[in-house]
């Protein structure tokens, strides 16, 4: 069965389909991470976020699909002259996020390069204030400095700086080897000083070391100095004391303490003049009889002890018994 298609079939037909161009036109899906901007006639009006949206055909349209994710910039190479007049190579990096995608699309034109620009400037300016040791030991200084001025300048745009980073810093090669001279020259220096301070203290340490010995040899010399002199003292007394006790017995008639004191005198003198190292013969006096005649007294003296010290033995009815045995 055939249907003839009329004027009006024809229209409803071409109704339906534009219905169904409208609508799909009219459904949107945004991405995970992007956000799209609707324009209606030609101005702003909302922001539709990631998922399924509908808009009005012909009346709205899409503006502009922002990437709302952090995104790195690669800053080119550019040559930077220090506050000391050096030349250097210096590049970087960039990282943003856009965090108000209205303002990112309708603040500025070209987001990128207006970030870069900015960014090459400003590093100019920073690193162009400091000298070339400066620039090669203080990187996360000028990093932050770097940071601060480049997202404070961003902030209108919707756009947050959260890093950037200066990869290289490469200063002409006839500089570079300067400095490697001078930096060795530094590490000489510091050798030599460190050498210098060793044996300073080395000598310092010796000279103490000989002033403490010298000290304890004096200590000990003052020590043995007044040690013979106690025995000098000592043996001072005990003759003063001797000399006395034989006094006392010239005084009470006894002649055989006087001849016992001369022959202890008179042996003593001759031992020591034995030991002489000095003295090989040894000549004895033609007097020898005096010699023996103060060994009797000697040998008198002892035989009186003997008898003192009998007659004081206390006399009991077992003396008797003692003495026999």
């Amino acid at each position: 069965m055939m249907y003839e298609l009329t004027g009006f079939s024809i229209f409803v037909v071409a109704l339906v389909v534009l219905a169904v161009i409208i609508v799909i036109m009219g459904v949107k899906v945004v991405a995970q991470g992007s956000v799209y901007t609707v324009e209606r006639f030609g101005r702003y009006t909302r922001s539709l976020q990631p998922g399924l949206h509908v808009i009005v055909p012909v009346m709205d349209r899409i503006g502009s699909k922002v990437n709302m994710m952090e995104t790195v910039l690669d800053v080119p190479s550019q040559e930077v002259i220090t506050k000391d007049n050096a030349v250097v190579r210096v590049d970087g990096v960039v990282f943003y996020q856009v965090l108000d995608a209205a303002s990112a699309s309708y603040e500025v034109r070209n987001l990128e390069r207006a970030i870069l620009n900015l960014t090459m400037t400003n590093i100019r300016t920073v690193m162009g204030s400091m000298d070339l040791d400066q620039l090669l030991s203080q990187r996360d200084s000028i990093n932050a400095r770097l940071l601060n001025v480049v997202d404070d300048a961003t902030e209108p745009w919707g756009v947050k700086v959260t890093r950037i980073e200066i990869k290289d810093i490469t200063p002409p090669t006839d500089l570079v080897e300067a400095m490697a001279r001078q930096m060795k020259a530094e590490r000489d220096k510091r050798a030599n000083i460190l050498d210098a301070e060793g044996l300073r203290q080395a000598e310092i340490l010796k000279a103490e070391g000989d002033k403490r010995s010298q000290v304890l040899a004096a200590e000990g010399r003052k020590d043995a100095a007044f040690l013979d002199a106690e025995a000098r003292e000592r043996t001072a007394e005990a003759e003063a004391k001797a000399t006395s006790m034989v006094s006392e017995a010239v005084a009470s008639g006894d002649l055989n303490a006087l001849n016992y004191f001369i022959a202890q005198q008179y042996v003593e003198a001759l031992g020591k003049f034995a030991q002489s190292d000095n003295q090989k013969t040894l000549f004895l006096p033609v007097e020898a009889s005096n010699v023996i005649g103060a060994i009797g007294g000697i040998a008198e003296i002892a035989r009186d002890a003997q008898k003192l010290r009998e007659s004081k033995r206390p006399s009991g009815p077992w003396s008797g018994d003692q003495s026999s045995s």
